[in-house]
């Protein structure tokens, strides 16, 4: 019989399921990294070399992640074999070198009702949450070089995090004041005004250039994922 990691990565067995509903999941696949990411749950995103060892990572990150959401309903999953794998995306150069590759999971079309935009703030703001804990806890700390962000230190970041942030922006044709591009809390404050215009309908499907715009849910699923891996980052080197 297949090992239960090859059964989740390949979407298998799903009578084997203890949860009544299971975690969905999808994969983006490059030559070299894969991602596993929840769909229902933005942050909870790992990578691996392969399948098997990004759903690993995933399902080792649980604990980690329902710290940061606790109350937002998550139960983190008591066996690997509760995740279905709903899509495989092929993934690019990006995906190779560490960074989501920017296409979105069918499950991102979705419409976003009242309910569920209020629930996609609230994840955003536990992982901005989580990401500040880290911060602080880290100050004045020496952290650690290694694969783990390298020689990066606390303060280049927090900046890199926020530098992010404004090209998510764009993503969503919303274009940062130079006040929002250096202050973390008015940048956090644009990022859910841009969310609540992308909900409204607002932002067109495509840029002035043709570029293709992120839909709600991406621009949440990027940010939250980018937040918690620096946050994970820095908590790991100090």
């Amino acid at each position: 019989m297949p090992s239960t990691t090859r059964c989740a990565a390949l979407g298998w067995a799903r009578s084997w399921l203890p949860r009544a509903v299971p975690l969905e999941i999808y994969l983006e696949i490059g030559k070299k990294r894969t991602f596993a990411a929840a769909l229902e749950w933005p942050g909870w995103c790992r990578i691996g070399r392969d399948a098997d060892q990004a759903v690993q990572a995933l399902y080792d990150y649980a604990p980690r992640y329902a710290r940061v959401v606790a109350r937002l309903g998550f139960s983190p999953p008591s066996s690997i074999d509760e995740f279905e794998v709903r899509e495989r995306l092929h993934g690019d150069s990006g995906t190779d070198m560490g960074t989501l590759s920017g296409i979105a999971p069918a499950y991102d079309d979705l419409p976003i009702d009242p309910a569920a935009h209020q629930r996609l703030v609230k994840i955003l703001e536990a992982c901005w949450r989580a990401f500040d804990r880290a911060v602080e806890s880290a100050r004045g700390k020496q952290l650690r070089g290694g694969v783990r962000g390298g020689g990066r230190d606390l303060d280049k970041i927090v900046q890199h995090v926020l530098d992010g942030e404004g090209g998510y922006l764009r993503r969503l044709e919303y274009k940062r004041s130079a006040e929002e591009e250096s202050d973390a809390a008015l940048s956090r404050k644009a990022m859910l005004a841009a969310l609540a215009a992308s909900v409204r309908g607002e932002v067109p499907e495509y840029g002035p250039r043709g570029g293709r715009r992120w839909r709600g849910r991406y621009f949440v699923r990027r940010e939250a994922w980018h937040v918690l891996d620096h946050a994970w980052e820095i908590e790991d080197r100090t």
